[in-house]
This record gives structure tokens, sequence and C-alpha cells, in this order.
């Protein structure tokens, strides 16, 4: 049975007959990478019953976006002439601030990060007026919140909220061609497919679409955007948006490692049974070696402008978060307004955490940590990274 819930074409059928139309604008993979989603789901992801569904859902939610997102572009031509100009893009390996830095950007009234609830439902295109008060925000919220019953301490390990921003690998689970999916399931090939094969930049060019849908419904602001999976696509990146004002957060890669296996096997466990922190581990080393090594290629390349690209290190961000932003404000020629940092300094008072957090431990791995320090090195060197003491 699990095969047949699985079939691409039952799939597309499916979210067709949802959204009431069938054009997902042109093949530029995505079904490519639709099929091999489906391919692992089956194979390699160990699912369990309650995985199925979820599995299911996941991709149904991607397919009847991607359409709904074609229909509106196809009825008001207006939307794919809008430009998406200078977005800021926060990058940088998971577990390095990204997204408590994301968040207090986000509090800026003349920034715009693409908020989850609008990323999970975007249609019909959001409105001014009821921003704040959709209805989809309490769905979504309630969806999230029954996540955390599933796996009790999972918003812990990932804070998530409706009207909190949303990563882009969330916009660009619609052109399969995402890193969301080889996260939240066990997929050894696709997550290979990924690294290695795949041609990222109709999944960019995807991206802009939803960013376009988003803005059609005249809420202002510069976008603000985050996702360490930028990191590993920086060249797919620029052709996009050439323009983008790039921040890189960095950290010593180690202790990111083990981290994002910790929070790895905490998500896979919504959908699986069977599922480790070393065999999430390995996968997670794999791709932060790899980033790494690319991100620094293409930063050397001479592909961005002077100016283009601020870099922020977890140690002086954690240490004093608000020499931090105000740093970054002046390297972005942005002026940062004390209403700002007030609302700011309010909300890390009010989401303290521990960003980055004491709940991993290295040992639990499995990997030999001197053989990673040295295929790491290269980046610290670069950046003067110091090591950290393994948790």
């Amino acid at each position: 049975m699990i095969d047949v819930r699985f079939e691409p074409d039952r799939l597309v059928e499916q979210a067709a007959e949802i959204a009431g139309t069938d054009d997902f604008g042109d093949d530029d993979g995505w079904r490519d990478g639709l099929d091999r989603l489906c391919d692992g789901l089956v194979a390699d992801a160990r699912l369990n019953p309650l995985g199925v569904e979820i599995a299911v859902m996941d991709i149904t939610r991607a397919l009847t976006n991607r359409l709904h997102i074609m229909a509106w572009r196809a009825g008001h031509p207006e939307v794919a002439a809008a430009p998406v100009a200078r977005p800021i893009v926060i990058v940088g390996q998971p577990r390095t601030g990204t997204t408590i830095l994301f968040d207090l950007l986000a509090q800026d009234p003349t920034l715009r990060p693409p908020l989850t609830w609008e990323v999970d439902n975007p249609h019909p295109v959001p409105q001014p007026q009821t921003y704040r008060s959709d209805p989809r925000i309490a769905q979504t919220q309630a969806s999230i919140e029954l996540s955390e019953q599933i796996v009790p301490g999972l918003l812990t390990h990932h804070p998530m909220g409706a009207t909190v921003g949303q990563e882009c690998v969330r916009m660009t689970s619609g052109a399969f061609c995402s890193m969301i999916f080889s996260v939240q399931y066990r997929l050894p090939g696709y997550y290979r497919w990924l690294l290695s094969d795949a041609d990222h930049r109709p999944a960019y060019r995807f991206h802009r679409m939803f960013l376009q849908h988003l803005q059609s419904d005249g809420v202002a602001g510069q976008w603000v955007l985050k996702s360490p999976a930028h990191l590993w696509q920086l060249d797919a990146l620029l052709d996009e948006y050439p323009d983008a004002l790039v921040v890189q957060t960095h950290r010593d890669p180690l202790n990111v490692i083990s981290s994002i296996a910790a929070l790895t096997h905490h998500l896979r466990r919504l959908a699986s049974d069977e599922s480790s922190i070393a065999e999430c581990a390995t996968q997670s080393c794999e791709e932060i070696v790899t980033g790494l090594d690319r991100a620094v290629t293409v930063r050397d390349s001479g592909r961005f402008a002077a100016g283009q690209v601020v870099d922020v290190h977890f140690a002086d961000f954690m240490r004093d978060p608000f020499a931090t932003v105000r740093a970054l404000y002046r390297a972005l020629g942005r002026e940062l307004e004390p209403a700002t940092e007030a609302r700011m300094r309010a909300f890390l008072a009010a989401h303290p955490g521990d960003h980055g957090g004491n709940r991993y431990r290295w040992s639990d791995t499995g990997l030999e940590a001197g053989e990673v320090r040295e295929r790491v090195r290269r980046y610290q060197q670069r950046y003067g990274i110091a090591d950290e003491a393994l948790k």
C-alpha cells in the first residue's frame, strides 16, 4: 500500500484535483525531483504509518502550492514582472545563529520575512488588512503544536511558529530540489543527488516566483531570507539574485555537525521509528564539509562584489548580540532605528533560548574528531574560526 501512496502520477492528479488546475509550469526538473523523492520515501525512509501520512501531506502541499502560484501568475501577469530587489539573505551552517539573527532582523518594520503560515498556505494571496489575523495562522500553529505532542521536546530543539520567518527550503520544496526533504526523512540517494548532481537553478527560479507571489499582496518591506542550504549553492543564488546582500554566519563546524545531527534525529522521529544520531551525523558531516568547501571556493572566485557579503561570527554574536547587529546594519548601509532595536531587545528577552544549545554530544556522532577537523581546516583558516571544546 505504501508504494501506491507514493506513485508520482497519483500524487500529481490528487494535487490537481485539489487546486482545480493542472498547470504546473515548465517541467524544468521538478518532476525528476519528485520521482526521486518518492522512490526514496518507499525504499529508504523507513516510514511508520504516521510518517506515510505526513510525507503524503508534505508532497501534496508542495504540489498544490505550486499549482496555485502558477495559476495566480497566469491570471496576473504583472506579478511576474515585479522585481525582488536586493534581498538580504542569511546563509551559514545550521546551528550558527542563523535563526535568531533572522528573527531579530524580522523585527525591523522595513524588512519582510516570509512567514511560516503564508509559505505553507500561500493561496489565496495574503492581504495587508488581515496579515496578522488570517485564519490560516491558527491552522498552521495548530499543526506545529501537534508535532510537539507527537515528539515532545521537538520545539525545544527547533523553535517554530506560524508568525515567525520560514526558511527558503520550504519554498523550494515546490521544485522538489530542496534539503527540507533530506533532513526530515532518511533519503540517502536523494540527498547525494542534491549535493552532487541536481541542477538547483530551476529551484531558485521557483523561489523567485514564490516571493513574487507573496509580495503581490501589497505588504511592504525588503525581503530578508534565511537558509543554511544557500551555502551549498551560492552560485545559483547569485545567478537568480545578483544584487543579494549576503550575511554568512561562522562557527566551529564540529559542534555544528553534532548539533544538526541531534536535530535531524528528532525531526525524523516524527515519521520513522528507526533513526539514529550516528546515521544522521554521517549525512550532516558530508553536507557540512561539502557546503563549506564550495562556499570558500565561490567567495574566493570574485563573484561577489565588494561589500556584498557580511561575515558574522557565532561567538561574537552570542557574546554581544546587539553589537553584532549594529555592526551588521552599518555594513549593510542601513540605519538601526532606536524603536527597531527596542523591538529586537523585546523579542530576544521573550525568546532567550540557548541559541546553539547543549542538548547534543560529539560522542553520539560516532565520528572521529581529528579526521573531521582536517576536512574543515581550510574553512576555519580562511575565516579565522577557532576550535571549540567539543560538547
